[in-house]
């Protein structure tokens, strides 16, 4: 197998796990956090803010943002191959999630950890919170899941 495969099958591996730590978060830990106690939720939110960037999750944003971004200017470079323009789409998808991720969810994130959790502040941004981050969580989701596919579908052409 050479570099060029090995490099999009990672992008689909990445992308994918991506994508379902994320569907984890829309399906069932934002919705559990929705019904505890405000200051409860907004705690663990802050806890897992705190650890997320510097684990295993930052890790595996990370490589994927650089596998997406390498396979996707190669294909850009060498649009003679066989799927390529489904790579591009799954890094062009990666990209939108970052995007996303960055204009979305690290504001909502960083200003959540500016709050005092069990003040009166935060309790009343907590809905504006949940519903505004769980609704972009969604959209990095889904294109975290075109992303796995779309490299998945390039591989099978090549």
């Amino acid at each position: 197998m050479n570099a060029r495969l090995l490099a999009v099958g990672a992008g689909a591996v990445g992308s994918g796990l991506l994508g379902g730590v994320l569907f984890a978060f829309s399906s069932f830990v934002m919705p559990a956090m929705r019904t505890i106690p405000a200051s409860e939720g907004i705690s663990a939110m802050q806890s897992i803010n705190r650890h997320a960037p510097s684990g295993a999750f930052g890790a595996l944003m990370g490589v994927t943002v650089l596998l997406a971004g390498g396979v996707g200017l190669d294909a850009v470079l060498h649009r003679e191959l066989p799927g390529t323009g489904w790579v591009v789409a799954g890094s062009v998808s990666v990209a939108v999630a970052v995007l996303i991720t960055a204009a979305v969810n690290v504001p909502r994130n960083n200003r959540l950890a500016g709050l005092v959790a069990a003040s009166p502040e935060a309790a009343s941004y907590w809905p504006t919170f949940v519903s505004g981050w769980v609704f972009a969580n969604h959209l990095r989701t889904v294109c975290c899941i075109v992303a796995a596919a779309s490299y998945t579908i390039a591989l099978r052409q090549r």
